[in-house]
C-alpha cells in the first residue's frame, strides 16, 4: 500500500548475558565506619583517576593506563588500582556514547523545526508527499525560529567536546549536585545533601577473576557466608585479620539465585561484588553480578510451536491475549495492571509484579513464547512530533520501555519462555480495524488495546493482521464447498474450496444417498439436508 512503510521481520530477543543479585549487609556500627572510611578514600582515589582519564581524551592508550595503573597501586593496592581505572575508563566511554546520542538528538530537532519553519503558516502535511504541516502563527513560527539558533548553539559545543574527546562527567550525579543549590525545593539540610553526596561517591567496587579464591580476592564471599575485603596500603591498621583484611560481622546470604552464586564461588569462578549504602533508609547492600556463557537463540519456528501470547504494552496495564498456532484468539482477554506513579522504586516493584503475573498466564496457557512489540520512542517526546499535547508527550516519557523490556526479557528466561519482538507499525490502528468489533459482544466489550495484542501475536507468527473476507453466499453455503477453515500462509490453494468430506461436519451427501432415495415414497422423502444437524468446525477464524 502507498503511504505504508515496510515492517520488519519479527525475531526471538536473545537472553541476558549477565545476572546479578543483591543482599542487605546487617552490619555492626563499627564495621560501617570502617566501609565508610575504605569507601570515601578510595572514591577520592577514583575521583582523581576519573579527572586524569578526562583530560587524556582521545589520546588515552594501553601505556597511559598502564602509567594510572602503577600510581593508584602505590596509594591503595593492585587489585584496587585495576578496580578503579577500569571504572574510569567505563565512565569515559558511557559519557561518549551520551554525547553521541545527544548530537544525533540536537540533529533531528534540528532538521525538523527547519523543515517546519520552511512550510508556509498553516500548512497540512501529507505522509504521503513527504511534507510536514507549517506552524500555526507568527508567533509559534518566531519562536521556533530562536529555538532553532538555540539548538544549533547547543549543537555546536558538543560537537567542538567530541572532537577533541571532551566529556563532562560527574561522580556522584549532576541532579545531586544541582539538588546542592535547591535544598528547599527538595526538602532536604545541607546535613542530609551532604550524607547522599558522600554516599554517593564512595568507591567500593571490585571485578572478580577466575582461578582466585572464591572468585574473588579483593572483597570475598564464602561459601559459609563471611564476607571481607582487602584494605588499601593507608588503612592497613583497621585490618582484623591477617594479610590487611578486615572481616565484616555481617553474614552474606543471597536468597535470589542462591544456589548459582554459590555454584560458582565453590569452583572459584568470577564473580564481581559491588557494596553501597542507602542513606534515606540508613542501610547497607552488596551486590554480586557475574556473565553466563552464551545461550544460543532459540529458532522463531521453535519458540511458536505452541502459540504465542500477545502483549500491548501500555501507560498503565499490559494487554495480553493467548493465540493458538493458526492465530486464533483463545479464552478472554487479560490484563496487568500497574501504576507508574511514585518512586523509582516503586514503579519498578509494580513493574516486577504485572510482568510476574504475565508470566504466570503464559505458563497456564501452555504457550512458550511471548510476542512484545520492539518499541523505542527515539523521537517520541519531541515538541515537534506531537506539538503542544504535553500530556501525551508526558506519558510517552515516563512510559520505561526500555527497562519493561529488559526486566521482561530476564524473567522469562528463567521461566524458559521466549520473548519475540515485533515491528510495531500499525498494529493498534489494524488491531481495532480487524478484530475489536468482530470479537466484542453485548456481554464483552473489547478495547482497542485488546485488539492490539492480537495483531501483535498474529504479527509474530507470521499471520496477517487482517481477518479473511466474509465468502460470497455462494461460498457460505453448501453448494459450493466452504473454503479452508485455517491454513498457514504458505499452504498452497489455501484460498480454494475444502474437499468434499463424506460426513454430517460438512454436509455432503453420500453415495449411497441416490439409492435410498429410490426406495422411499413421496410421502416420507426428506432432503437429506434438513434430517443431519450441521455442526461447524470450531477453527472459526481464518488468516
Amino acid at each position: 500500500m502507498d503511504g505504508l512503510r515496510e515492517v520488519a521481520a519479527s525475531f526471538v530477543v536473545p537472553s541476558p548475558a549477565g545476572v546479578a543479585v543483591r543482599d542487605r549487609l546487617r552490619v555492626s556500627d563499627a564495621d560501617a565506619a570502617v566501609l565508610t572510611e575504605v569507601g570515601v578514600f578510595l572514591g577520592s582515589l577514583a575521583a582523581g583517576d576519573l579527572a586524569e582519564r578526562s583530560r587524556q581524551g582521545l589520546g588515552h592508550d594501553a601505556a597511559s593506563w598502564a602509567v594510572r595503573k602503577r600510581s593508584l597501586t602505590g596509594r591503595s593496592s593492585a587489585r584496587w588500582a585495576g578496580s578503579i581505572t577500569k571504572a574510569s575508563h567505563d565512565q569515559w566511554a558511557l559519557a561518549r556514547r551520551g554525547q553521541a546520542a545527544h548530537m544525533a538528538w540536537l540533529r533531528g530537532q534540528i532538521t525538523s523545526i527547519e523543515a517546519r519553519l520552511a512550510r508556509p503558516l498553516g500548512a497540512k502535511g501529507d505522509r504521503r508527499e513527504g511534507l510536514v504541516r507549517g506552524y500555526g502563527s507568527r508567533a509559534e513560527w518566531h519562536a521556533k525560529s530562536r529555538r532553532l539558533h538555540a539548538l544549533n548553539d547547543r549543537l555546536a559545543v558538543v560537537e567542538a567536546d567530541w572532537a577533541a574527546g571532551r566529556v563532562r562527567v560527574v561522580r556522584g550525579g549532576k541532579r545531586l549536585a544541582n539538588t546542592r543549590h535547591h535544598l528547599a525545593a527538595a526538602g532536604l539540610d545541607e546535613q542530609a545533601w551532604r550524607q547522599r553526596w558522600q554516599a554517593k561517591r564512595m568507591f567500593l567496587a571490585a571485578d572478580g577473576e577466575s582461578g582466585k579464591r572464591f572468585g574473588n580476592e579483593t572483597i570475598r564471599a564464602t561459601d559459609t557466608g563471611q564476607l571481607s575485603l582487602k584494605l588499601p596500603a593507608p588503612l592497613a591498621h583497621l585490618a582484623n585479620a591477617p594479610y590487611g583484611r578486615y572481616v565484616l560481622d555481617a553474614p552474606v546470604e543471597f536468597r535470589h539465585r542462591g544456589q548459582e552464586w554459590l555454584d560458582r564461588i565453590t569452583v572459584n569462578r568470577a564473580v564481581a561484588y559491588r557494596i553501597h549504602y542507602d542513606p534515606a533508609r540508613g542501610r547497607w547492600y552488596i551486590t554480586a553480578s557475574w556473565q553466563r556463557a552464551s545461550a544460543p537463540v532459540l529458532p522463531l519456528e521453535a519458540a511458536l510451536a505452541r502459540g504465542v501470547v500477545g502483549v500491548d504494552m501500555n501507560d498503565d496495564h499490559l494487554a495480553a491475549w493467548h493465540l493458538d498456532v493458526h492465530g486464533n484468539p483463545v479464552g478472554a482477554p487479560q490484563r496487568f495492571f500497574y501504576d507508574l506513579t511514585g518512586t523509582a522504586a516503586h514503579r519498578d516493584a509494580q513493574i516486577r509484579h504485572a510482568l510476574s503475573r504475565l508470566l504466570h498466564h503464559a505458563r497456564r496457557c501452555g504457550a512458550a513464547a511471548i510476542a512484545i512489540e520492539d518499541l523505542h520512542f527515539s523521537d517520541g517526546t519531541s515538541r515537534e512530533k506531537h506539538g503542544r499535547n504535553k500530556r501525551f508527550r508526558r506519558l510517552i516519557s515516563r512510559f520505561p520501555t526500555a527497562k519493561l523490556k529488559a526486566r521482561l526479557v530476564s524473567m522469562a528466561a528463567e521461566q524458559d519462555i521466549a520473548v519475540v519482538a515485533v515491528d510495531p507499525a500499525y498494529t493498534s490502528r489494524w488491531g481495532a480495524q480487524h478484530w475489536q468489533k468482530s470479537l466484542s459482544t453485548p456481554a464483552r466489550k473489547i478495547s482497542r488495546h485488546d485488539a492490539a495484542s492480537i495483531a501483535i501475536g498474529r504479527r509474530a507468527l507470521g499471520h496477517p493482521i487482517r481477518r479473511r473476507t466474509t465468502p460470497p453466499p455462494s461460498h457460505q453455503s453448501d453448494g459450493a464447498g466452504h473454503r479452508t477453515a485455517q491454513a498457514r500462509p504458505d499452504t498452497r490453494r489455501r484460498e480454494e474450496t475444502r474437499p468434499r468430506i463424506p460426513g454430517p461436519r460438512t454436509r455432503s451427501v453420500s453415495p449411497e444417498t441416490e439409492r435410498k432415495r429410490a426406495t422411499r415414497t413421496s410421502s416420507t422423502a426428506r432432503d437429506v439436508r434438513s434430517d443431519q444437524a450441521w455442526v461447524q468446525d470450531s477453527l472459526l477464524l481464518t488468516d
